[in-house]
């Protein structure tokens, strides 16, 4: 209803601003440009507060055993509130779109009102006169909630009962007297959930292929130096030797029936919508291959048994955490990997796993985890970046939810067809459809296990 939608409207607007409602636009480079200011402000602020409550966590475990169930329940919000930042921390600059529904929103109101008398006035007079007429009926509504309509000003209640009367008039709950008058909008945009697409390809190194798999030349073994005299006896440093890895491409697809009738009368680009879905879920189902795929027939992944690589227990049975909650584990596994690796190394890890992260400390207190937002570079783990892998598993008993790593150096990703359609009248054309089948063909293995190194939960 007209009165209702603009009365909620006008009623929310009023309690934010402590006035009346205004009809003056704001600037949409000065809104987010604050956003973001506070955004960083609020980054920086928040992990203070979270280190100090977390502190006192820790405080009250060694005490008493347990902690307070009021320190846990404010960890817990703050925590909230860091996590809400971490797509700003992924992208480093996150800007926001400017919302402009309460603009359209005041311009239809302005529309409706203008259709009450204000003939016979000049521009001047008719915008003050339409300003006041909307702030009056904007309080009204709000002063009537509160406080009732009897106490209400003259001005107030009348500007309510024009309103009324126009609903009267021109209502839509009966179609006969004016309903089949005020058609529905239909909107041309389809409200979808959030599908997580793991980001592996921004870790790993990705490679192109013409043919059905590559073949990449290794090193196996390496010949020791050895020290002679002057005049000594100088013997073959035997040890050299080489091998090849091969890569072998896989074959994903999607098949879709779509009627004939549907193709044609659908408001939507049915065939646009469709590739946009597969590819969406190609990227879900490849991250999840890379990750966790056993090699048959898809790709394999890191976590595989068959990838050969190493690992640290965390030291206790089901957390990243040690026995004594600290990062023991962790710090170990940062310094189990050679140092040439650690230079373009990342973590990869699970936004829960990640929760998990943010509490511990290393044995001088200090903790592991470290914003960076505010000072324009990416958040970091002992000093070195993440990646959220919503693959990754969570903690638990022989888990293995954080990886540690030069992911280019040590996985290789290959690309042999980008994703493909065929569309087919033919097959289904007796039953009224047309099929759409979706391919594409990638491969990918660990190719130097020794570059990445996980972590399990484990004592």
């Amino acid at each position: 209803m007209f009165m209702d939608r603009h009365a909620r409207l006008l009623a929310g607007s009023t309690m934010l601003s402590g006035h009346a409602p205004e009809t003056k636009d704001e600037d949409p480079t000065a809104t987010v440009l604050a956003e973001i200011k506070k955004a960083v402000e609020d980054v920086s602020k928040g992990w203070e507060e979270y280190k100090s409550t977390n502190d006192q966590r820790l405080k009250e475990i060694e005490k008493k055993g347990a902690a307070d169930p009021v320190t846990t329940d404010k960890l817990a919000k703050i925590e909230k509130t860091l996590g809400d930042f971490e797509g700003l921390n992924q992208k480093l600059v996150a800007i926001e779109k400017v919302n402009a529904d309460a603009k359209k929103e005041r311009d239809e109101l302005e529309l409706k009102l203008n259709r009450m008398s204000l003939a016979g006035a000049n521009p001047e007079q008719k915008k003050a006169e339409l300003k006041k007429r909307v702030n009056t009926w904007g309080m009204g509504v709000l002063r009537a909630l509160i406080l009732g309509e009897p106490n209400l000003s003259q001005d107030e209640r009348k500007a309510i009962e024009d309103v009324r009367a126009e609903y009267k008039a021109l209502s839509v709950t009966d179609d006969t007297t004016g309903g089949y008058l005020a058609p529905v909008e239909y909107v041309q945009e389809i409200i979808k959930g959030i599908t997580e697409v793991s980001p592996v390809r921004s870790l790993v190194r990705v490679r192109t292929t013409a043919n059905k798999s590559i073949q990449i030349p290794k090193r196996t073994g390496q010949f020791a130096a050895q020290w002679v005299s002057e005049q000594g006896p100088r013997t073959e440093t035997d040890g050299l030797r080489y091998g090849m890895v091969e890569i072998p491409t896989h074959e994903i697809y999607a098949l879709i029936d779509i009627s004939q009738q549907n193709l044609e009368d659908s408001a939507f680009d049915l065939e646009a919508e469709l590739s946009s879905e597969s590819e969406e879920q190609f990227s879900v189902a490849e991250g999840a291959a890379v990750v966790s795929g056993n090699g048959v027939g898809k790709p394999q992944g890191f976590l595989d048994g068959g990838a050969g690589l190493g690992s640290t227990n965390s030291g206790s049975a089901a957390t990243i955490a040690d026995v004594n909650g600290q990062a023991d584990g962790i710090i170990t596994l940062f310094h189990s990997l050679k140092t040439g690796y650690v230079r373009n190394a990342k973590w990869a890890l699970n936004r829960t796993t990640l929760g998990s992260v943010r509490k511990l400390k290393d044995t001088d207190k200090q903790y592991i985890w470290m914003p960076g937002v505010a000072n324009g570079v990416p958040n970091t783990i002992l000093g070195a970046p993440y990646v959220e892998v919503p693959d990754m598993p969570n903690e638990n008993a022989n888990a293995y939810p954080m990886a540690f790593g030069d992911f280019e150096r040590g996985y290789t990703l290959v690309d042999r067809i980008a994703m493909a359609l065929l569309r087919d009248p033919y097959t289904q054309a007796t039953a009224g459809n047309i099929r759409f089948i979706f391919r594409k063909r990638l491969g990918g293995q660990v190719t130097l296990s020794e570059a990445i190194r996980l972590l399990k939960c484990s004592t």
